[in-house]
């Protein structure tokens, strides 16, 4: 399976949330990063036919999305961000329900699946407690039980850990990992750093509705090696550096406060570089292309000769 996106645009009225978008996403785990805004949900619910896109074409292998909707929405599972609110049933009878609409009639061969997908999520030991009184990470994972019922081709995942506690952001990313060591699609759309860098081998970063960076995580961060920067700031020198560079953390130090920054050039005395992860190039490139993006505005006013 492979999904081809080309030329995409969405317009809602007097905003364009997509401009020309183009992507190439194979099996495995495919993340989408981006801050809030910036066109990721647009682009899912365009992909899982909730929404019609203005101009381009997407296709599923030999499918076109606006032709052959029918069948692409049957070979894809959706799992959207608002998912919590359940029906007054038990976890099993929620997932057996859900099996039922997708169209699993025999009963004894519905159950097994049900036990299966609930053993596979971790859920099969609070299958009778009431699935609205369920824990968030636990709910997250029922959706994936879900969203896994019709064995769909490609799974679309919308800010699946937003509000997890550190563990069960942990235990959602690696029951995701395991998924996509198979021939499914899984699409990731998040503005959490971490669940694209422990899962997913291509990432797309969108920004105000177009792709600005497209390729391994590794080559995203390679663009920030030597523009990350730890620094021991005394109090009074803290607020001036807060100020004018981004701070990917601050730890208490005994002279004030050990800082990560990221930062073109040495942004104080005595800053040493370190090596870049994910999250210090996502900073990174976000900061670089708001100032191409200032300057061309400014450019466009005449401000700039």
């Amino acid at each position: 399976m492979r999904i081809e996106i080309r030329k995409l645009s969405k317009r809602y009225k007097d905003h364009l949330a997509l401009r020309e978008v183009d992507l190439d996403i194979g099996s495995g785990m495919f993340g989408l990063l981006g801050p809030n805004g910036a066109g990721k949900t647009t682009l899912i619910k365009i992909l899982v036919t909730l929404l019609k896109p203005s101009q381009g074409q997407v296709r599923f292998d030999d499918l076109d999305l606006m032709r052959d909707r029918a069948q692409i929405r049957r070979m894809v599972g959706y799992l959207s961000q608002e998912f919590s609110r359940f029906p007054r049933l038990a976890t099993w009878e929620f997932l057996d329900y859900a099996a039922s609409l997708a169209g699993l009639h025999r009963r004894k061969a519905r159950r097994a699946r049900v036990d299966e997908l609930l053993e596979q999520v971790g859920l099969f030991d609070v299958r009778d407690r009431q699935a609205s009184k369920l824990s968030g990470g636990m709910k997250r994972r029922l959706g994936i039980a879900q969203t896994l019922i019709g064995d769909p081709a490609v799974m679309v995942v919308d800010e699946p850990t937003v509000g997890l506690d550190p563990q069960e952001r942990l235990r959602f990313r690696n029951l995701l990992a395991d998924l996509a060591r198979g021939e499914i699609i899984i699409l990731l759309s998040t503005h959490i750093v971490g669940d694209i860098s422990s899962t997913c081998t291509d990432l797309a970063l969108l920004n105000e509705g177009r792709i600005v960076f497209n390729g391994a995580p590794t080559g995203l961060v390679d663009r920030a090696r030597g523009r990350v920067w730890r620094v021991v700031a005394g109090f009074a020198e803290l607020d001036r550096l807060k100020g004018r560079y981004p701070v990917v953390s601050m730890v208490p130090a005994p002279e004030g406060y050990e800082l990560r920054m990221v930062a073109e050039s040495p942004p104080a005395p005595g800053a040493e570089p370190v090596d870049p992860n994910l999250e210090d190039a996502y900073l990174y490139y976000m900061m670089s292309i708001g100032q191409e993006m200032s300057l061309e505005a400014e450019v466009g006013e005449g401000v700039v000769p």
